[in-house]
């Protein structure tokens, strides 16, 4: 399953890209985050619970920061395994864009489940994973703006 998207954040690049690879701020920002430790500056060990249809489950994984260009964009390489319930694995490009009054961040995702979890069905799956990643961007925009040094511009 593919995803896409793009959120407008009002704080400058180096401020989001610093963020990004900020496991605290993760850890506030991901979804059912439980653990997030940050192994090495391109490596993280998470725990994450979440809900999907009627299935609750607590993954456990890693998440890989690859293909880094600082402070433009990396490629996240991701897995966590459910146990019984099954697995995630993925990965996103995440480009950041200088635009007027802050920066843009854009996405493109891949995932994949197996195991029970993918028996729920590619639509539950789907907007289960686009309501996750609208979760997780909208906590870090508001982490954003709450952090940004970014001053508006004034008109005269």
């Amino acid at each position: 399953m593919d995803l896409t998207g793009e959120y407008q954040l009002a704080a400058a690049k180096e401020q989001v890209w610093t963020a990004l690879n900020d496991s605290e701020v993760l850890k506030r920002c991901i979804p059912g985050c439980k653990e997030l430790e940050q192994k090495s500056s391109s490596e993280f060990a998470a725990t994450v619970a979440l809900k999907i249809g009627p299935v609750s489950a607590t993954f456990k994984g890693s998440v890989n920061l690859e293909d880094i260009d600082a402070p433009n964009g990396y490629r996240i390489v991701g897995q966590g395994n459910g146990g019984v319930i099954g697995f995630a694995k993925g990965g996103a490009a995440v480009r950041l864009t200088d635009i007027d009054g802050g920066t843009l961040l854009t996405y493109v995702a891949k995932a994949e489940v197996g195991g029970k979890l993918a028996s729920l069905g590619g639509r539950l799956i789907q907007s289960t994973s686009k309501k996750l990643a609208d979760q997780f961007f909208s906590a870090f925009a508001n982490e954003m703006a709450r952090v940004s040094t970014l001053v508006p511009s004034r008109s005269t």
